[in-house]
């Protein structure tokens, strides 16, 4: 049986159409995709990310512990920052992506992907030391993201926090709609815009408000299949689709969030190891030059030859051009680069592309 957010019902008021995914009954639309896709490209859109695990990483040795724990540099975040990284076995594939932000200097909050909160809170419960304690505050947590290039204008009317002065990745503390969170400048969608966090019980009262400002300047509530294209339009991988515990973050093209020279750090020899041999695939950018939705699965022909596999694809509502994530041979990742892909039975022409496809206007 999948699980529920607080909102379910405020879901099922709007409209929105129900499906199930990683586990929880979540919207996929109400209006519709592409009008919310529009939407927030233009003025905002306002999601439920309730079904994402947060996990608190506490303690004298957390930031020590996340810096072996984590890709990236932890050690040069300050209070109030955060950044993207990758959770990694010991073989340097892939668990999961987050976003570590340090709210204090024995504090960590790690936001990881619904479906592997479980999967991520044991691997790091394990590998705790005994100055670092990890607990898992998804269930007391409410998380909604407001995006699109007008998130800022209707934030500032619903917070005492100095929104104009925060920086990307950054992570603050105050009142939201009367109640107390914390306001991330982040998200999914390749457009500006923040994430809301806050107990579980004050849900529904910050997310009637924030749907209400956002009205205001004609923004709408949004569902999965919007965010999808959004992020795949800014060429934001998927964990479970575009990297799994068979990739790399390196062959993922992750190799900017990889802080090789950092010291030991779990799945740092690997990579090491893969960067000296030679990174045998990459995850590129594909746009193909006829008609056809690149899916997840699909393969990738050079010539007579099959060198990958599409991860993620669809027909970008901004560009109006079918777009895709694929995995391609070593060689094959330049931009210009002439490939095919195999769209039941037929070989579509394709090409890569520099990413992300969609960049926003700043």
């Amino acid at each position: 049986m999948p699980q529920r957010t607080a909102l379910y019902d405020e879901h099922r008021a709007l409209g929105a159409r129900m499906v199930e995914f990683g586990g929880w009954e979540m919207p996929v639309s109400y209006v519709g995709a592409t009008e919310e896709h529009r939407a927030v490209r233009e003025r905002c859109g306002v999601f439920d990310v309730s079904h994402m695990g947060e996990l608190e990483l506490r303690g004298p040795g957390a930031i020590a512990f996340c810096d072996r724990l984590t890709v990236n540099a932890v050690t040069r975040l300050g209070d109030g920052d955060g950044q993207y990284s990758v959770l990694c076995d010991d073989a340097g594939h892939v668990i999961d992506d987050l976003i570590v932000y340090r709210l204090a200097a024995d504090r960590l909050l790690l936001v990881v992907n619904a479906a592997n909160t479980a999967i991520d809170f044991e691997w790091i419960r394990r590998a705790c030391p005994g100055d670092a304690t990890v607990v898992d505050r998804s269930a007391e947590t409410g998380l909604v993201a407001l995006q699109g290039p007008m998130a800022e204008q209707v934030l500032r009317k619903l917070t005492t926090i100095d929104v104009p002065g925060m920086r990307p990745f950054t992570i603050r503390a105050g009142r939201v709609a009367g109640e107390d969170a914390f306001v991330a400048r982040t998200g999914y969608t390749g457009e500006d815009g923040f994430e809301l966090f806050v107990a579980t019980a004050g849900l529904v009262a910050l997310w009637r408000s924030v749907v209400k400002g956002a009205a205001e300047v004609g923004g709408v509530p949004c569902g999965l299949a919007a965010r999808d294209t959004l992020r795949l339009e800014a060429a934001l991988a998927l964990c479970g689709a575009d990297m799994d515990r068979t990739t790399t973050p390196l062959e993922a093209s992750l190799a900017w969030v990889v802080k090789l020279d950092k010291g030991d750090f779990i799945g740092g020899a690997a990579l090491r190891t893969q960067r000296e041999r030679g990174i045998p695939r990459r995850l590129v950018g594909i746009e193909l030059s006829e008609a056809g939705v690149p899916r997840h699965g699909y393969d990738v022909w050079s010539g007579e030859r099959r060198v990958g596999q599409v991860t993620s694809g669809t027909k970008s509502p901004t560009l109006g051009t079918c777009i895709g994530l694929a995995y391609v041979e070593r060689g094959l990742e330049a931009p210009g680069t002439a490939l095919a892909v195999d769209i039941r039975g037929r070989r579509v022409p394709a090409r890569v592309v520099e990413r992300p496809f969609y960049r926003r206007r700043r």
